[in-house]
């Protein structure tokens, strides 16, 4: 009876990882299936990262109350952590056993876990991959016949371990081997799909005179907007007009990459620097060689990472984590971001000195409602792109798809407006671009509002006593200048006071001609 109630529960546990619905639903489905046997708090998967020298939670099925360990990473030191994959080692093959806070397993343990928590390594050909830990509901001591029904879990858990580490590796993989492509069609003046600048004579008349001021030097640009905006696109339009067009273009998301690493993703490390660094990696500055590095959302960098990128845009030279060798790179940096670093560097969460770096010259790059005027060809080139990737017949946007557009107020910038456009063409079945599905409910009730309440038609004059949208919001930028004594940035600024980005206020200013230094002449004892 009891082998075979072993044999029906190892069946449904393999089931249950076998599925094609992934790591996470597959613990949450093996839980539940544990719980019917044992008293369950609850199961969890951490997988070891010994390149990035952590500990990653990537599954977590709560059962009971207690503290699971958080999703993401936990970074260990390197001996903690060498000596956890050498409890794996030592460990592999015994199944599930209670750990103390002195077990070589223990580095595994959630901070806030209570006692009796039983952990497993997770191994395949040998090698550690993980721990799993099973939590028995507080108060419950399990009895050997329930450890050994709980241990049923941890051959299908390292197997589908090892399953979603070879699909994270080979992710990790393609996504290098697309940067190098973009890179190698850098070189040979093929850029990719999408770089086009539409609104160069409507909206960004401006940023594309700038571009062209700034293109034939080398020092640093600080392009400055939403998110959204386009940000990458301008920079990758200040690289195809630079001496340097034939070089790599390459881009990094400065949020996106952890402290712990900063120094080893944008200068590379040698091998054996630390536990996992198994070949010499270049880093980004070092691939970006003779051409243009994109530090993108980089006002997120930590203060320690700030001084390290201080250090190579004052003299260029770097250092790869592990080595001795001082190395150059001739790379021309762009940064850019959605936030205030002025008001940052006010507030002492951004350097100084790093700032006057990177802003050598700026360029503000104006949301997508502040140039109405390019809604229509945005529109259209997404359109013909949207087409294009999923075979479906040319399409453009009518009349009634443009009004729908312009009503809406486009929080996410041209990247929404690009993911609205390939929504509408995949909603039309191919024969039409049904915007105001893609759009929702505010736009069909736009759509479909009684004529009595819809917004006036082009053949309606205004009223006389109605002030116009731009005449408007020029008295009200006056009024904020005005309180504020002419400041735009900074913790008293107008711009703070208004809720907007200094960058958008003072593009918006330039459009309506407001001139914010009459209003500091107002003060006499302001400097």
């Amino acid at each position: 009876m009891e082998r075979l109630l072993h044999e029906r529960l190892a069946v449904e546990l393999w089931r249950a990882f076998a599925g094609p619905t992934g790591l996470d639903a597959a613990v949450t489905a093996a839980a539940a299936t544990l719980a019917h046997h044992i008293p369950l708090d609850w199961l969890a998967v951490r997988r070891i990262d010994a390149g990035r020298s952590c500990l990653e939670t990537v599954a977590v099925a709560p059962v009971g109350g207690g503290l699971p360990p958080e999703r993401g990473h936990d970074h260990l030191p390197v001996r903690t952590l060498e000596r956890l994959v050498a409890g794996c080692r030592t460990n592999r093959g015994r199944g599930l056993r209670r750990i103390s806070n002195g077990d070589s397993l223990a580095a595994a343990l959630p901070a806030a876990a209570r006692g009796g928590v039983l952990a497993a390594p997770l191994t395949a050909a040998g090698e550690p991959l993980g721990v799993l830990l099973v939590a028995p509901t507080p108060g419950h001591e399990l009895s050997a016949e329930q450890i050994e029904l709980a241990a049923i879990v941890v051959e299908p858990c390292a197997a589908a371990l090892a399953v979603d580490r070879l699909v994270h590796r080979i992710t990790t993989e393609r996504e290098a081997a697309e940067a190098a492509r973009h890179s190698l069609l850098a070189r040979l003046g093929h850029g990719p799909p999408g770089e086009v600048v539409v609104g160069v004579e409507g909206g960004l008349v401006e940023v594309m005179e700038r571009v062209e001021q700034v293109a034939v030097s080398d020092v640093p640009v600080l392009i400055l907007g939403e998110t959204g905006s386009g940000k990458e696109v301008i920079a990758r339009a200040i690289h195809q007009r630079s001496r340097r067009h034939d070089g790599p273009f390459l881009r990094v998301n400065c949020g996106a990459i952890p402290p712990e690493l900063v120094d080893s993703e944008l200068f590379g490390h040698e091998r054996g620097s630390f536990t996992g660094a198994s070949h010499l990696r270049k880093g980004w500055f070092e691939r970006a060689d003779g051409g243009t590095l994109l530090l993108d959302e980089v006002a997120e960098l930590s203060a320690a990472a700030q001084v390290r990128l201080l250090r190579v845009l004052q003299d260029g030279s770097f250092e790869r984590v592990g080595g001795q060798r001082q190395l150059t790179a001739d790379v021309r940096v762009v940064a850019a971001t959605h936030r205030d670093l002025a008001g940052m560097v006010g507030e002492g969460r951004f350097r100084e000195d790093l700032w006057y770096r990177l802003a050598v010259f700026a360029i503000d790059l104006p949301a997508l409602r502040e140039r109405p005027e390019d809604l229509p060809a945005l529109a259209a080139h997404f359109a013909q792109r949207a087409c294009r990737r999923f075979g479906l017949p040319p399409m453009t946007p009518t009349r009634a798809d443009l009004g729908l557009l312009g009503a809406y107020s486009w929080p996410g910038n041209v990247r929404e407006l690009q993911t609205v456009i390939d929504r509408a063409a995949i909603l039309g079945d191919g024969e039409r671009l049904d915007i105001a599905a893609a759009l929702g409910r505010g736009a069909v009730s736009v759509a479909t509002a009684p004529p009595e309440t819809r917004a006036p038609g082009p053949s309606t004059a205004p009223s006389p006593e109605l002030a116009t949208l731009d005449e408007v919001v020029r008295r009200h930028i006056e009024r904020a200048l005005a309180e504020t004594q002419g400041r735009i940035e900074g913790r008293f600024g107008a711009a703070r006071l208004l809720a907007v980005n200094p960058h958008t206020l003072r593009s918006r200013m330039r459009r309506l001609g407001v001139d914010w230094r009459r209003f500091r002449a107002r003060a006499p004892g302001d400097r």
